[in-house]
């Protein structure tokens, strides 16, 4: 049973593969992780992923990593590659509304939970386990979680996640650029660099700014 097995919180490469073998070995499992968790702008995307074992060879054979290591033209590769794989997959926005009431790390695991649930829908049964990046639960979730500090850069499905999520994310705030030019979404996606801090502070908040975010930003003027 699952419950039987001991799921560490934090591991090396190895203890995460035997584990993941063994959830394997039970059943399904979807990975999730977000992008745009720190951005000062713009939502944050969720994505939960289901890979058969055929595709995460595929996957695996061009590098598949975190996100967060491998340059957007490689993402938009991978991302490529899921599609035409047929992965099976899901993103969910947490939008700034959302994160200004009732916090990033909530709106994080709020919309994690939607888009695990809305791949679980597309199985034709309940995964064995759900692997979470981080060290926080989804609430209210019905199927077990391994929660994993650095899933995305151990367990192949969750870095899969991670590709989803930012290639989205990334896209979402190129699109942002064109209707709130003076804040150059394009090149840092929300994100607190100098640039985009003092164009905060000249300009004000955007409609997609978070205000919990900008405040400080803006008392300091």
């Amino acid at each position: 049973m699952f419950n039987d097995l001991i799921l560490p919180s934090k591991c090396g490469i190895d203890e995460a593969h035997a584990k993941l073998q063994e959830l394997k070995s039970l059943g399904y499992v979807i990975g999730t992780d977000e992008a745009g968790r720190g951005a000062l702008a713009g939502p944050v995307v969720t994505a939960a992923v289901f890979l058969t074992q055929e595709q995460e060879e595929e996957l695996l054979k061009m590098n598949l990593r975190d996100s967060k290591l491998i340059t957007p033209n490689r993402r938009e590769k991978l991302f490529a590659k899921i599609q035409e794989l047929g992965v099976l997959w899901r993103v969910s926005q947490g939008t700034p509304a959302l994160i200004d009431k009732e916090n990033i790390l909530r709106a994080s695991l709020l919309t994690m939970g939607d888009c695990v649930n809305k791949v679980a829908k597309l199985l034709n049964r309940s995964p064995e386990c759900v692997i979470v990046d981080g060290n926080q639960k989804i609430p209210n979730m019905n199927f077990s979680q391994w929660i994993l500090i650095r899933a995305d850069k151990l367990i192949p499905v969750v870095s899969a996640a991670s590709i989803v999520a930012k290639v989205l994310r990334d896209r979402l705030m190129k699109n942002y650029s064109q209707r709130y030019p003076a804040y150059n979404f394009e090149k840092n996606k929300g994100y607190p660099t100098a640039f985009h801090m003092n164009a905060v502070k000249e300009n004000g908040m955007s409609d997609i700014h978070r205000r919990s975010f900008c405040r400080k930003i803006l008392e300091k003027k």
